[in-house]
């Protein structure tokens, strides 16, 4: 992580709920790579039942269509790990879950690669009401190392976009 990064989950959890509390929004998840790990990171707030709506975990790839709503076309032209792939998850999650904010995660973990795609090759999304945000990741490290520092970008790019 570079400086300047968010570096403990359970505090930009607690950080984001609060100002959504503020601000009367609300978030939802649609995750790939992180398995739940972002939503269970929120969960563990208290309070956050005032602001988080659900999330999808969609690992397979037809559930991506079937659940979130990524275009069947999409998938099948470039696979689940690709920028537009993300911004179809969270916008996805954003609308089904009748969320403010949709937060979306995709990408190869490892041990291997997947289709063509390194591991650490990762795609974190951001859906809000005017606007989606994707940011592409190279990441290192082990299977967990790789999903738990998706969380913690997916995390700071939602602080990020919060801001604004």
């Amino acid at each position: 992580m570079t400086e300047g990064k968010i570096v403990n989950e359970d505090v930009a959890a607690a950080a984001a709920v609060h100002l959504l509390v503020e601000r009367r929004e609300t978030v939802a998840t649609a995750e790939s790579l992180t398995g739940g790990l972002l939503a269970t990171t929120f969960v563990e707030i208290p309070g956050v039942s005032a602001v988080f709506r659900g999330g999808l975990v969609v690992y397979a790839t037809d559930l991506k269509h079937t659940l979130a709503g990524v275009p069947e076309e999409l998938l099948d032209e470039r696979g689940p790990v690709d920028r537009d792939v993300a911004r179809a998850l969270a916008q996805g999650v954003r609308e089904r879950c009748d969320a403010d904010w949709g937060l979306a995660t995709t990408g190869v973990a490892g041990p291997e690669p997947q289709d063509g795609k390194p591991v650490g090759m990762v795609f974190v999304a951001v859906a809000g009401a005017t606007s989606t945000t994707v940011k592409e990741l190279s990441l290192s490290g082990s299977r967990a190392e790789i999903r738990h520092a998706t969380m913690l970008e997916v995390l700071d790019l939602f602080a990020s976009e919060l801001r604004k």
